[in-house]
């Protein structure tokens, strides 16, 4: 039997070049059909949130409580639950990783409380991650712009100048301090390029330290002790993130004063 001819496509037919613009083109739609799907979703749960009586009253108690920072308060409310109670707080943690600039030690500390020290840091520490990795793909489908509607430009170039200097350690250094809250990491850092696997990686090993000592001291302390270690553990991440604070914003002004001496003056006018 005789052999068939080769059927040509479309592709053997078509120059390189033309195959190439044409796999971009596809890459490009596929990014807008992403985009388009993701922020319809987003629009659509915070219209929901907005407009359902019972889900607007649910969304403002959960924030009033957060906000409170009364951990008796939100431990009364997972217990709630009952065989739920995991759930909840994982649905918890996300939402204040996604909206709510809450620190994440409000839940943490309840975690503690309700689950015991080293079931609770588990929980915490598995939900926060993913509350990271939801907001890093956020910023990494939606963009600059759209991100600049969940925080404010001013925090987005502090941390932008963060990443600069700093590179993936900059993960590592705010995923230490309890209080930062994560939205403003991780959405600034899925606008970078960083890769999501050295983001994950860095979010995973910096936040670990701080989420194991604030589930012990939740789990184990009572009273004047928890209130007397909480104390030193904010005070002494507090002095963190003032140094830090100070030496982006010494960075900074350090790299306009290059600017403005390295720009040439202008030559004086011929009369």
């Amino acid at each position: 039997m005789g052999t068939h001819p080769k059927r040509e496509t479309i592709e053997d037919i078509l120059p390189a070049d033309t195959q190439i613009d044409s796999d971009q083109d596809k890459y490009n739609r596929t990014k807008r059909t992403v985009r388009w799907i993701t922020l319809g979703a987003i629009i659509a749960l915070v219209l929901a949130c907005t407009l359902i009586p019972s889900w607007r009253q649910s969304i403002g108690y959960i924030f009033a409580l957060l906000s409170s920072g009364d951990i008796n308060a939100v431990v009364e409310y997972l217990r709630s639950f009952g065989p739920l109670a995991a759930a909840v707080s994982a649905a918890l943690m996300v939402l204040q990783s996604l909206a709510a600039p809450i620190p994440a030690f409000v839940i943490t500390l309840s975690n503690a409380v309700v689950f015991g020290w080293w079931q609770g840091a588990i929980l915490s520490w598995s939900s926060a991650m993913l509350g990271a990795t939801l907001c890093f793909f956020i910023a990494r489908i939606l963009g600059r712009d759209a991100v600049a509607h969940f925080v404010t430009k001013g925090t987005l170039q502090t941390i932008d100048k963060f990443f600069e200097k700093f590179g993936a350690h900059a993960i590592l250094i705010c995923r230490l301090l309890p209080f930062v809250s994560f939205d403003y990491v991780s959405y600034a850092a899925g606008l970078t390029g960083m890769s999501f696997l050295k983001f994950i990686v860095a979010t995973g090993i910096g936040q670990l330290p701080a989420t194991i000592v604030y589930s012990y001291v939740g789990g184990t302390l009572t009273g004047g002790a928890q209130m007397l270690m909480m104390g030193l553990l904010i005070a002494f991440s507090a002095f963190i993130l003032g140094v830090i604070i100070y030496q982006v914003f010494k960075s900074r002004n350090a790299d306009l004063m290059e600017e403005g001496e390295s720009t040439p003056d202008k030559p004086a006018e011929e009369a």
